[in-house]
């Protein structure tokens, strides 16, 4: 398979539980075609009475077939299987399969539809379009048998997605590629758990909601799995999986129903415990749990954990890594501004601090940087990608630890001694430049006048708590 037939895997499981937009087919009203000329008549001629009119072909019969019809959806139904009737191994079928699979659809003939769309599976099996969405309809519309045949078709399509592991476009990065195969996986894992389901095979649906949870954690899986909970009396593991799924539902995905979920999870709550009283306090909990992203790689290591001075640290340069040591600017005044990738003010701020910056761009003894707090570093190369920075941007790895950094954005200016000189938790944009110039210019002479304490202006600062959205600030 080429990365264009993943491709299209990929456009189609985004739209898995809604009825997929018309297919299109090479079978369409021959734009040429006219009503009959009047009905002429010759002089009889021995000649004329002896010839016999030349029967059609089947590809005329078929073009005719779907004039007759025109733009009626119904007729052209009748029509065509009227022709595979006649000619039921003719060599357009496939397109005239899909063509009825596009018609029903309009028709909101779902049998008929998936009758037809089975039909385009059976001729063409590498059709994961066409198998997809074989499975929706048979979903909602087939019995028992139909449903074993969907559980086959969704298994046929996970080893599609297995089988595609390597063929990646060079257009696109190994973690989109990743990330993409397995929000297929977890779609489809999902999809085949809701047939078992259906099928009351509910070990065989339990494990494949809880790989699709894991894979990637979503409502829809969480749900079913609270569902298999209460329906095995098993109210803490109900309770557990519905909170999840209300934290995880949103108004975008239309396969899962908020309030119906708080229904359910209320219902279990009270079982439980005899009333609602804790619930909310247990949603916001779990909320708190989910909504935090797991740390990269980078951020779960503890850098300069031991260090107590300020020259000790060595930050690493955003986004490549390179190493910056601070004990290299010793003698000199240190302004660092803390911020992250969501934080709104921090983001107001930065072209503030560059002017402040662009300032003292000839005096080589002030080094300003910008220093990112994001728990999730993988953020921060598209976030410079777009706002493109132009102090120089490090990891803050740990120094916002040693300076109890709580809010963002946090100025700090330490001066040629190792001393924090000035500090702005936010701030007041009226006289920020200003206050900070003059701080900058206190710690290059000491004696001079102290800034003005205006440039702290606590209501522009944002918290920094681990579960604010990460990546919410566009």
């Amino acid at each position: 398979m080429n990365s264009s037939s993943i491709a299209a895997l990929r456009h189609i499981t985004l739209a898995l539980l809604v009825f997929a937009a018309p297919l299109s087919y090479a079978i369409s009203p021959n734009p040429q075609a006219q009503a009959p000329p009047p009905a002429q008549h010759p002089k009889s001629t021995p000649q004329n009475k002896s010839a016999e009119p030349k029967p059609p072909t089947p590809d005329e019969e078929l073009q005719q077939t779907i004039d007759n019809a025109a733009n009626d959806r119904a007729a052209l139904v009748r029509n065509l299987e009227a022709f595979l009737k006649k000619y039921p191994e003719a060599r357009q079928r496939a397109q005239i399969y899909r063509a009825l699979v596009e018609a029903s659809l309009q028709l909101r003939d779902n049998a008929r539809a998936s009758e037809y769309a089975e039909r385009i599976v059976a001729l063409t099996p590498e059709d994961m379009s066409m198998t997809l969405l074989s499975i929706q309809l048979l979903e909602r519309n087939g019995d028992e048998a139909g449903l074993r045949r969907a559980a086959n078709y969704s298994s046929r399509v996970l080893a599609y997605v297995d089988a595609n592991s390597g063929d990646k476009s060079p257009k696109v990065s190994q973690a989109e590629w990743d990330t993409d195969k397995k929000r297929d996986r977890t779609t489809v894992l999902l999809l085949r758990g809701r047939l078992y389901l259906k099928l009351h095979e509910i070990p065989n649906a339990q494990k494949d909601f809880e790989e699709s949870y894991n894979l990637l954690p979503s409502a829809g899986a969480a749900e079913k799995l609270a569902e298999i909970a209460e329906l095995q009396k098993d109210m803490p593991r109900a309770i557990v999986q519905y909170a999840r799924a209300f934290a995880l539902a949103d108004d975008t995905n239309a396969t899962v129903n908020r309030r119906e979920i708080r229904k359910k999870l209320g219902n279990v709550w009270r079982l439980a415990h005899g009333s609602d009283d804790g619930l909310g306090e247990y949603l916001l909990r779990t909320y708190d749990e989910i909504s935090v992203p797991p740390p990269s790689a980078s951020a779960q290591i503890k850098r300069n954990d031991k260090v107590t001075d300020v020259y000790g640290f060595t930050l690493r340069r955003a986004p490549a890594g390179q190493p910056l040591a601070l004990a290299d600017q010793k003698a000199k005044v240190l302004v660092v501004s803390f911020w992250a990738t969501w934080c709104g003010p921090c983001r107001a701020l930065e072209p503030l601090f560059e002017r402040v910056a662009l300032n003292f761009n000839q005096n080589h003894d002030v080094v300003f940087l910008a220093a990112d707090c994001d728990e999730d570093e993988a953020l921060v190369p598209a976030y410079l990608e777009e706002v493109k920075p132009r102090t120089t941007v490090v990891f803050a790895d740990g120094l916002d630890r040693l300076l109890a950094i709580n809010s963002y954005p946090t100025v700090v200016v330490i001066d040629r001694t190792g001393k924090i000189s000035y500090r702005a938790d936010g701030y007041a944009e009226d006289s920020f430049e200003q206050s900070l110039t003059t701080a900058i210019h206190q710690a290059l002479t000491p004696g001079a006048a102290p800034p003005t304490p205006t440039a702290i202006a606590i209501p522009n600062a944002v918290p920094g708590h681990a579960n604010l959205p990460i990546g919410s600030v566009k």
